[in-house]
């Protein structure tokens, strides 16, 4: 198949979209696939991977991180993609890509299908507050119909986003395709444990939770925080590494000092998802994870794969994760409960290596081979039933 893929995001702006988008595309080009990607223009000057188009873009005021592409320039290469003689056009994301991708689907005579990667209603309950509950819901609902509608298929990461949008009203056909994680590359030893906590001067048996993933309100980080306090007075050496950034960063630094909690939090900020973000997995003793709008999770994953224990809320995708109990722990979104269940797991060694050897089992089932087919087979449901369709 050749595939036309179109995104509001990508590296170099770090995202789990972006992320997703990088896996399956990898994943679909080594079955043989061509997958060419409509991204933003950020301005770096990186050498670029074939079949990625940078579209000219505009920034958006009061978010810094991100672009939108700029229609005209879109459509100027419009012949050129017609060229390509695509089979299928995949939309990521619901803003500028999502028009145009419809755009580009009608003039070149494309079956469409949709990504569905964020749970927008418990979004704007933590940026606009302020605004009456039930318009919230219709701000989200509304257009998630509407844009639902408007495509051949949907992908979505969780079953848990599914029954969200069943109860939007929405009726495309809907399939769960988590994106799959390369398990080779989250594996790592001892060697990294020891040399992650040697480079950033912790002491090897210090315990150390890891917390990976944007540092926004949604995340619900300062549950982590309040938890921690609850966890120093059993271990008063007791580190969290938080990786990522992100606009809460800011609020999350002045909490830490105002709670007394300097020497037990560091702020690694960015951390490469190849080579660092792996050995920080192999660096921990647990994941810890308090985001009830996580529409799948993927550090979830990579720690699985990682042989790292999590405990985490059992909220939206992050539920299929921990549904099975294997290699992880249910926690309530409540400071006290959670402590407690991390400090079961951090005094007992022999439960912390059951965990680790479960989480590493449980990983296979999402590995990235396994969602790529399942991409692949729905792509090739989708076009077969559009050939029908105009050809009855």
């Amino acid at each position: 198949m050749r595939i036309l893929m179109i995104s509001d995001t990508y590296f170099p702006r770090i995202s789990g979209v972006g992320t997703s988008i990088r896996s399956f595309r990898q994943g679909l080009e080594l079955l043989g696939h061509e997958v060419d990607l409509l991204i933003p223009d950020y301005g770096s000057r990186t050498a670029e991977a074939r079949g990625i188009y940078r579209i000219p873009a505009r920034k958006i005021p009061f978010f810094p991180e991100e672009r939108f592409m700029q229609p005209r320039a879109l459509l100027k290469i419009k012949s050129s993609l017609r060229a390509r003689q695509y089979d299928i056009l995949h939309i990521q994301t619901p803003f500028v890509a999502h028009y145009l991708g419809n755009h580009l689907a009608r003039s070149l005579n494309l079956p469409v299908i949709s990504s569905y990667h964020t749970y927008f209603e418990a979004y704007l309950g933590h940026y606009y507050g302020k605004i009456p509950g039930p318009l919230r819901k219709a701000m989200a609902r509304i257009p998630s119909r509407k844009q639902c509608a408007a495509v051949n298929g949907l992908i979505v990461p969780s079953q848990a986003m599914a029954e969200v949008l069943w109860k939007y009203g929405v009726r495309t056909t809907t399939r769960v395709i988590p994106t799959g994680i390369r398990i080779e590359q989250q594996i790592r030893g001892m060697d990294d444990r020891r040399n992650f906590r040697a480079r950033h001067h912790l002491d090897q048996q210090r315990p150390v939770l890891l917390y990976a993933g944007r540092m926004a309100p949604e995340k619900n980080i300062g549950l982590l925080l309040s938890m921690l306090k609850l966890l120093r007075a059993q271990f008063p050496d007791i580190l969290l590494l938080l990786v990522g950034d992100g606009p809460a960063r800011p609020l999350l630094e002045k909490e830490v000092q105002s709670s007394q909690l300097a020497q037990n939090v560091r702020f690694l900020g960015y951390l490469d998802h190849i080579t660092e973000l792996p050995q920080a997995y192999a660096a921990a003793d647990l994941l810890v994870f308090a985001s009830e709008t996580e529409t799948q999770g993927m550090v979830l994953l990579e720690a699985l794969a990682a042989g790292l224990p999590i405990v985490a809320v059992p909220a939206m995708g992050a539920a299929d994760v921990l549904r099975s109990g294997l290699g992880t722990r249910s926690a309530p979104a409540e400071a006290n409960e959670f402590a407690r269940i991390c400090a079961e797991i951090l005094v007992d060694g022999s439960l912390r290596q059951q965990l680790s050897t479960e989480a590493r089992k449980l990983a296979q089932d999402w590995s990235e081979s396994a969602m790529v087919a399942k991409l692949a087979e729905f792509y090739q449901e989708i076009i077969s039933e559009n050939r029908t369709t105009r050809n009855p």
